[in-house]
């Protein structure tokens, strides 16, 4: 059985879905960020970048969310969570859960986690004021160039699907209107119509 670390909010929530959706054994533990259990060295033993999702697996440990998720339709091909039998295909895919970690994680990160990149109190204030453009930027570039719907790979639902779900439920918080980018906010709403997704949520955030 597998065993995934999350905590409620966070960007682990795209591999709690897709742990679900596949139909994966699994059980979850909460890592409570608020009083920094994860620089505790229980769990910095578990994933010493001190970050969540870390999912324990018969062969060890995997963190960052790609990785997961790839993993995850790989060890159950048939979910169909990814067009494993076509390599460009797969490529794509991986591109574009790589732009969501690489560069909209990021956008949205430096309005509260400013310390990893700056000491100063007024750089932190700097990047919280730019969360706003930067992270509408990556989505109207995703909507534009990238979604090609009616989920984002086409036809077919895949990983791409509540990653982009999981980042585009931090819009509100990074005062980005979702109703604004009509593709992202459709997927939201049908997302939240699967099963799956709707019993993940009742656990995520209980």
């Amino acid at each position: 059985m597998f065993k995934l670390f999350y905590s409620p909010g966070s960007c682990a929530l795209a591999s709690h879905i897709a742990l679900e959706e596949a139909g994966a054994p699994y059980k979850t533990i909460r890592i409570d960020f608020n009083t920094g259990e994860q620089r505790s060295t229980d769990f910095l033993a578990i994933n010493p970048k001190g970050r969540v999702p870390a999912l324990v697996t018969e062969r060890g440990i995997l963190s960052e969310t790609p990785a997961i998720l790839l993993f995850i339709a790989q060890s159950f091909p048939k979910a169909g969570l990814a067009p494993l039998d076509d390599p460009f295909a797969t490529a794509q895919l991986q591109a574009f859960n790589n732009y969501l970690c690489s560069t909209v994680h990021v956008a949205h990160a430096h309005g509260g986690r400013g310390s990893r990149w700056a000491d100063e109190e007024a750089s932190f204030a700097d990047m919280k004021r730019k969360v706003p453009k930067t992270v509408r930027a990556c989505f109207e570039l995703i909507e534009s160039e990238m979604f090609i719907g009616p989920w984002v790979l086409g036809e077919t639902y895949s990983l791409c699907d509540p990653y982009l779900y999981t980042i585009a439920s931090w819009l509100q918080r990074d005062s980005v209107d979702v109703t604004t980018l009509p593709k992202t906010h459709s997927l939201m709403r049908r997302i939240e119509a699967r099963p799956a997704v709707r019993k993940v949520l009742a656990d995520h955030f209980e």
